[in-house]
């Protein structure tokens, strides 16, 4: 199955399904990296990994002509699942309609709990004791289509924003591959807005 990630900065998630495919955990084929900052760090994983990385810049131009620049990529590299691997740009329904029950992204808290862009911030504020992250199918509201996979972890009493990242990024980079297996071996089924885990 040709993948093919959308990512904004570090690429950590990124890097994660690269250790998994080089290992043969995963039995996939990152077929392209599309990244939309000129200086993100993931543009120089993937070209360390051998793996097609394209610059596509989002500023100065409207937002459909962007994503119909990374739908052309993605198409003409065969993409069959996308995936949003710390992307930060909302994705219009154009965008979606393309690629329908076939983008997934990963989520920093336990949704439907703290969407948007400051999930640590906001479960800390709220004093939650428990958070963690979420891969979930992308529709076109924010952070709010269909829940895959989610992984806990505790909040401590003297975490800060980066302390709970750190720990809540470490599930991150386990959850993230095994929702892509899953979803390589025809394993996810949407029903009713809920995801379907069968067995093998």
């Amino acid at each position: 199955m040709n993948i093919g990630v959308l990512a904004s900065g570090r690429g950590t998630d990124f890097q994660s399904i690269v250790d998994a495919v080089e290992s043969g955990e995963l039995d996939a084929n990152i077929a392209v990296l599309i990244y939309n900052n000129k200086d993100a760090y993931v543009g120089e994983r993937a070209e360390k990994a051998g793996i097609p990385a394209i610059f596509v810049d989002h500023r100065k131009k409207k937002r459909e002509v962007f994503e119909r620049e990374m739908v052309e990529v993605l198409r003409d590299h065969d993409v069959e699942l996308v995936v949003l691997a710390g992307f930060m740009r909302r994705l219009t329904p154009y965008f979606i309609k393309e690629f329908r029950e076939r983008i997934i992204n990963i989520h920093p808290a336990l949704l439907p709990s703290f969407p948007g862009t400051h999930s640590q911030r906001d479960a800390l504020e709220y004093g939650v004791k428990v958070s963690g992250c979420t891969v979930h199918f992308v529709d076109e509201n924010v952070d709010a289509g269909p829940i895959i996979l989610q992984r806990c972890v505790p909040v401590l009493d003297n975490d800060t924003e980066e302390t709970l990242a750190a720990r809540i990024l470490k599930e991150e980079h386990k959850v993230l591959p095994l929702v892509i297996k899953l979803y390589a071996g025809g394993r996810l089924r949407i029903e009713g807005g809920k995801v379907r885990v069968s067995e093998r």
